[in-house]
This record gives structure tokens, C-alpha cells and sequence, in this order.
């Protein structure tokens, strides 16, 4: 009764009467554990009254656990211990479903060797040395170099090269299937856990399919392709078509054959979070299949739900799920404020928070927000909905 931070809980001839704002302060308080949640007590009520009515009603099987121990996912990724960010695996990708940043200079190799696909007479090896004694100065290298790093002078081709180690990220598609299943005109399908599209289904609604689609990609490699477009014959208007998903064909793996980065993997998960997760609810705002839940400061995961898209990991502000990609979202600017009319003093976003950005000030608290991170902590802490909280995302990979 002292505890309670709205003041409404009052005892009268052994009886406790109150209004509730569910925030949990009392349950915590109490030193006998007497007072509970009455909304799970009176769940569980339900359940059991019934139960007892199984003579006229089915029996009724209370949801479990994830059926499954861990949830698997198959795809082409890179190992990037081996990985040069060269960006043959991107040119070579027939759908754009890889996007590489090398963090070299324009004019300087980067030993993608595409100058070695393009020589007619293999004067170009695979170490990028050029046989001047065979080379016709077709010129060819020059046209396919995507990184203006070959020259010519004096009737010889030179390429630039640099012999220091390289740096970059690389992002592809994950596999997860969510374009698929946000795929509303069924242009993209799922076919023995491989992507298909079928761009002449396109043509109902395919910026609504599109954009929903694109949205939900975790990784942002799934994009509109306006160099391939579909003919409406009824409007009479063209539509672009879709790129950046993986088919997996597998031709990344084959052109990386000097380092052999891509590979074809399997990634397993059985829902563990490490110690550093701050209850945040971040993962529980971002997961596109409702698979993560956040109940008093835990978070679980419903593996039955779980595609293992990596969006989670991709969003969490601390790293503390397993993440498959070097992608990474990061809160660029946010707005955070306790509506003050609204909030009832309880005190959980304060204890809630891991920035100590919620100031008790008085009788009450407010956000300082040169502390504030944005991370939601306090706002799924809050009872009574009293945050005004918004947030924008950006990746954390420049030009990815």
C-alpha cells in the first residue's frame, strides 16, 4: 500500500481495494510475495474453469514452448577472414543480391579481375602482371575495370596496384524469405527454401507488393530494378521489377576463386541471448514475424515463428544476439518525453534505463536527453504508455 506510486490501494476490514495500473511496484514490495498480477491470476482462472467443462467443450491445450530447440537457415555468405572486399562476387551476382564497399580510392585496384575476364589472349594472370610481349592493346581491361585503375602509356597497359592489406563490408542476401511472404501479388515465391520471382506477375499493384517487400528485406539489398521493367497492355504503363534477392545459383562462390570468401552456409540459432541484452524491447519492436516477446524484463523467442531473418541482431543497440551479417542498423536521430499528465510516478523507466538518462527530478521524472540513446528501454518499462517516443534508423555502413 506505501509503495504504490498512484496511491490507490487502501485497506479496508482485511479487504485490498485499488485501482490498477498493473506497473508491478507492489508485487515487488511486498515481503510475503501476497500480491501478484491479478490479470495472470484470473487467467489462470479462466483456464482451469475451462478445463472442468471438458464434458460438454474439447479439451483446452494451453500454448507451450517452441516445439523446436533451434531454428536453421541456408544461404551464401562470406567468410570474412579470407574476404579482399574486391567486389567480383557484386559484378558477377545475377540478380545484385551482394553490395560491397572497398574503402580504396578510385584509381586503385582492387583485384577484382574482371580485366582478366576481359582479356581476349590471357595476357592479364590472375596475380594482375601483365604480358606486355602478347598484349594487342585491344584495350578491353580498360573498359571492364569498374575502378578506372588500368592506364595506358607508351603503346604498354599498366594496371595501379597497391600492395597493402584491404579493408570494406559486405552485405547479401540472407535467404530468410520475407519478401516472399510480404509478397502480396505472389510475384516472389519460396520454392524448396530457394527465392523465385516472376516479374510478370507484377503488374497488380506492384508498387503496393513492392514496397512491402523492400520494407521488410532485413539487410536492404532488395531494391526496385528500373533497368528491367513489365508492360502493363491494359494502362499502358511500365513497371520496374525487383533485384537484390539471392537465387541461390551459387556463381559468387565460383568467380571467388582465388580467395574462396563466399561459401555456402548454414547458420543455427536456439533463441539464447547473451548477458549484455538491456531489456530494451528493441528486437521485440523490429521482428517482422512477432517471434520475440518482452514480459517484465525478459525476452524469449518462439522458435515455431523465428526465420532467422538476423533482424533482431541487426537492430540490437548492444550486439547481445548472434548476428549473421555486417549489417547494422543504428538509431541516427530520436525524440524522447514523459508526458507528464499521463505518467503515475512509478519509477520503472528509471530503473528500466542502462544510461541513467531518466532524471528523477521532485515527485517525478523526466528524460535528459543528451544521455538518451533512444534504445526503448523505458518505454516498454512504462505502464501507463505515458512516453512521446520516436526514433529514425540509418546503417551503420556508409554507402552499403
Amino acid at each position: 500500500m506505501y509503495n504504490c506510486p498512484t496511491n490507490n490501494i487502501s485497506i479496508i476490514d482485511g479487504v485490498v481495494y485499488g485501482i490498477c495500473s498493473r506497473c508491478g511496484v507492489c508485487v515487488d514490495a511486498c515481503p510475503t510475495h501476497s500480491r501478484i498480477d491479478g490479470f495472470e491470476a484470473n487467467e489462470e482462472k479462466q483456464m482451469d474453469f475451462i478445463k472442468s467443462l471438458n464434458v460438454s467443450l474439447p479439451t483446452y491445450k494451453k500454448p507451450e514452448k517452441s516445439s523446436k530447440n533451434e531454428v536453421t537457415r541456408g544461404y551464401f555468405g562470406t567468410n570474412l577472414d579470407s574476404c579482399i572486399f574486391c567486389g567480383r562476387c557484386e559484378d558477377y551476382c545475377p540478380t545484385e543480391a551482394i553490395i560491397v564497399k572497398n574503402e580504396r580510392e578510385e584509381g586503385i585496384c582492387t583485384e577484382c579481375r574482371l580485366c582478366v575476364d576481359a582479356c581476349p589472349n590471357d595476357s592479364i594472370n590472375k596475380q594482375l602482371i601483365v604480358n606486355h610481349g602478347t598484349c594487342t592493346l585491344c584495350l578491353n581491361c580498360i573498359s571492364a575495370c569498374p575502378h578506372d585503375a588500368i592506364s595506358v602509356g607508351d603503346f604498354e597497359v599498366n594496371i595501379n596496384k597497391i600492395n597493402t592489406e584491404q579493408a570494406g563490408n559486405i552485405v547479401s542476401c540472407l535467404n530468410c524469405g520475407l519478401c516472399a511472404e510480404t509478397s502480396e501479388n505472389n510475384s516472389m515465391v519460396r520454392i524448396d527454401g530457394k527465392q523465385r520471382y516472376d516479374p510478370s506477375k507484377d503488374i497488380v499493384d506492384v508498387r503496393q507488393s513492392h514496397e512491402k517487400s523492400i520494407e521488410v528485406c532485413p539487410v536492404s539489398t532488395l531494391r526496385e530494378n528500373n533497368k528491367m521493367i513489365v508492360f502493363d497492355e491494359v494502362t499502358g504503363k511500365e513497371h520496374p521489377t525487383l533485384k537484390g534477392f539471392c537465387v541461390s545459383c551459387g556463381l559468387c562462390v565460383k568467380v571467388c576463386d582465388v580467395t574462396h570468401a563466399r561459401e555456402y552456409k548454414v547458420d543455427t540459432w536456439d533463441g539464447s541471448i547473451s548477458d549484455d541484452c538491456i531489456s530494451c524491447g528493441t528486437c521485440v519492436d523490429v521482428c517482422p514475424e512477432e517471434a520475440m516477446s518482452l514480459n517484465r524484463g525478459d525476452v524469449s523467442v518462439d522458435l515455431d515463428k523465428c526465420v532467422l531473418c538476423s533482424k533482431c541482431a541487426i537492430y540490437c543497440p548492444v550486439d547481445a544476439i548472434p548476428r549473421t551479417t555486417l549489417d547494422k542498423k543504428v538509431v541516427a536521430e530520436g525524440f524522447n518525453s514523459i508526458d507528464q499528465r499521463i505518467c503515475i510516478k512509478c519509477g520503472l523507466c528509471y530503473k528500466a534505463c542502462p544510461y541513467d538518462a531518466i532524471e528523477e527530478i521532485g515527485d517525478g521524472f523526466e528524460v535528459n536527453e543528451e544521455k538518451c540513446t533512444y534504445c526503448s528501454a523505458c518505454v516498454n518499462a512504462c505502464p501507463a504508455n505515458s512516453f512521446i517516443f520516436e526514433r529514425k534508423f540509418k546503417d551503420s555502413i556508409e554507402g552499403i
